[in-house]
C-alpha cells in the first residue's frame, strides 16, 4: 500500500495537540504526498511497506511493483546501507545523509542522499523506518564535471582559456586527424599530447615521443623510419622506427618546426599514404598511426624563409591547439602550486608538513614566468629542498623569483613581456586601483593609463 494513498487508508481522525507528533496518521498523508523527496517506509525485516509518490518519481517504479521487496534491491548489495538501517531498527539512532547510489528502472543508476526516521512500532509489530531520499544525481555529476574540469590527465588549470583547452582535446581525440600543438617552451606540449592520446579510441594503444631536435638528419630518419641491416655503418641489424612501433597509437612529434625539409618529405608521404620505408629499403611498410607534432617555433616565419615546406605545414596542422603561456593565465599560480605540493607529499616524507605562505605565493604571483609550467615545478621542488617542513616564505624560492617579485619598471626592459607581468602584477596585487598600482610601481597614474592602453589590459571577470 502506497503511503501517499489516501483513499486506501483507514479512516484516523485528524486531530491537533500541542506536539506535533500527536497529529493523527491521515493528517501526515498530504504532507508526504505533497514532498519532493522519496520517502520509502520499511519494516523490521527491511522490506519495502510504502512508498510516496515522489519515491516513485525517483525509482521508477511503484508500489504495486516494489512491496514486499527487500529495500537493498532498491541499491544493490555493495550501495544498500543495510549495517547503518539495521543499526537504527537496534538502536533508534537515525542516519543522517547517507549519500549512495540507487538502481533505476532504466538500468541506469542515480545518486541520493538518504535520512531514516525510526518508526514506532505497531501493537504487537516491530519497529520499521522511514528512508527519506533526496535525488543527488543532477549535482553529484555537475560536481565530478566541474573537479574533473580543473584538470584533464595530468593538465591542471581552470583558467577560461584552460577549460577552451580542455574541450578542444575532447573533440580532437575522437577524430585521427592530425594535431599540431602550439605553445612556448615549459607549457606542456607532452602534456596535452599524452591527453589527446588517452582520450582517444587509441589509449590502449602505444604512445611514442620523439625529440626531432636532439637528432641529427641521418639519425632522425632511422629513428622515425628504422633501417635495414647493412644500411649505414654501424647497422648490424634491422631495426624497426617509431613510426612501426607506434602502429595502433599514436606518434608525438616534439619540435616538428626543426625539422630539416628532407625529412620533412619523407614525413609528408607517411601523412598522405600511410605507409613508411626503411632507410635501406624499397619495401613500403603499412602503419595505422596517429600524428600528434609541437612546436614553440614561429611556423609563419619558417614557411616564409622556405626551411618548412607549405604542403608538409597543413598536412601537420589539420587541427590546430594553442597552449596559453603562464602569464596569461595567473590565476592557475596557486592551482598549480598547490598540485605540485600535492604530488610531492605522495612521495616524499619530508614534504608532508609543508604549506606555502601567502607572501611566497604573492612573490610567485607577480614573477612573470618565462619557464612557464615546467620553471614553477622546478621553484616548487627548489623551495621544498630549502625548507624541509614548516612553511615556505619568499626566501625558499629561487633568487630570480624571490627578487623579480620585487623588481621595479626600470629593472626590465621597455615594452616587454616582462614590463606588460609587472604591471598586470601590481594592478591585481591593488585590486585595479589605479592610483595604488602605480605608486607600487614607482610611476605616475598618467605613464600607467598609458601603459595599460599599450598593452590591452583589462581586469578579469
Amino acid at each position: 500500500m502506497s503511503i501517499a494513498d489516501d483513499s486506501k487508508q483507514p479512516e484516523l481522525p485528524c486531530e491537533a495537540g500541542p506536539a506535533l507528533n500527536s497529529f493523527g496518521p491521515a493528517c501526515l498523508l498530504p504532507v508526504l504526498s505533497a514532498m519532493r523527496e522519496g520517502v520509502v517506509g520499511v519494516d523490521g525485516d527491511l522490506r519495502i511497506i510504502g512508498v510516496n509518490p515522489a519515491a516513485e518519481r525517483i525509482l521508477g517504479r511503484d508500489f504495486v511493483e516494489l512491496a514486499g521487496s527487500p529495500v537493498c534491491t532498491l541499491y544493490g548489495d555493495e550501495s544498500c546501507p543495510s549495517d547503518q538501517l539495521a543499526e537504527t531498527l537496534r538502536s533508534g539512532e537515525p542516519i543522517l545523509d547517507f549519500q549512495t547510489s540507487i538502481r533505476l528502472r532504466s538500468g541506469g543508476r542515480g545518486q541520493v542522499l538518504i535520512r531514516s526516521v525510526p518508526l514506532e512500532p505497531r501493537q504487537g509489530g516491530s519497529m520499521g523506518v522511514a528512508l527519506i531520499l533526496g535525488d543527488v544525481t543532477e549535482v553529484t555529476e555537475l560536481r565530478k564535471r566541474i573537479r574533473r574540469r580543473r584538470r584533464l590527465g595530468d593538465i591542471v588549470g581552470q583558467d577560461q582559456r584552460m577549460q577552451e583547452l580542455f574541450r578542444l582535446i575532447e573533440d580532437v581525440a575522437a577524430s585521427p586527424a592530425s594535431v599540431l600543438i602550439r605553445g612556448e617552451s615549459g607549457t606542456g606540449k607532452e602534456l596535452v599530447a599524452k591527453a589527446i592520446h588517452n582520450e582517444s579510441n587509441r589509449a590502449s594503444g602505444p604512445f611514442v615521443q620523439v625529440n626531432c631536435s636532439a637528432l641529427s638528419e641521418s639519425l632522425l630518419e632511422s629513428e622515425l623510419f628504422g633501417h635495414a641491416k647493412g644500411a649505414f655503418t654501424g647497422a648490424i641489424a634491422s631495426r624497426r622506427g617509431r613510426f612501426e612501433e607506434a602502429s595502433g597509437g599514436t606518434i608525438f612529434l616534439d619540435e616538428i618546426g626543426d625539422v630539416s625539409p628532407v625529412i620533412q618529405v619523407k614525413l609528408l608521404r607517411v601523412l598522405q599514404e600511410r605507409v613508411v620505408e626503411r632507410v635501406g629499403e624499397n619495401q613500403p611498410r603499412p602503419v595505422d598511426v596517429r600524428v600528434v607534432s609541437a612546436t614553440n617555433r614561429d611556423l609563419a616565419a619558417l614557411l616564409a624563409t622556405g626551411r618548412m615546406r607549405e604542403d608538409f605545414f597543413y598536412r601537420i596542422k589539420v587541427v590546430s591547439l594553442e597552449i596559453p603561456p603562464l602569464r596569461q593565465r595567473r590565476q592557475d599560480i596557486p592551482l598549480l602550486v598547490r598540485h605540485f605540493l600535492d604530488r610531492a607529499r605522495a612521495t616524499d616524507e619530508a614534504a608532508a608538513d609543508v604549506d606555502i605562505s601567502s607572501a611566497a605565493m604573492s612573490t610567485m604571483m607577480a614573477h612573470a614566468w618565462p619557464g612557464n609550467v615546467r620553471e614553477l615545478a622546478n621553484a616548487v621542488e627548489h623551495a621544498l629542498v630549502l625548507r624541509r617542513g614548516g612553511v615556505i616564505q619568499p626566501q625558499h624560492l629561487p633568487v630570480e623569483i624571490s627578487r623579480g617579485g620585487q623588481a621595479g619598471l626600470r629593472e626590465v626592459p621597455l615594452h616587454s613581456d616582462q614590463e606588460r607581468d609587472l604591471i598586470l602584477a601590481a594592478l591585481e596585487r591593488a585590486g585595479w586601483n589605479r592610483s595604488r598600482a602605480a605608486r607600487q610601481l614607482g610611476i605616475d597614474r598618467t605613464t600607467l593609463w598609458r601603459k595599460i592602453r599599450e598593452y590591452r589590459l583589462q581586469e578579469s571577470s
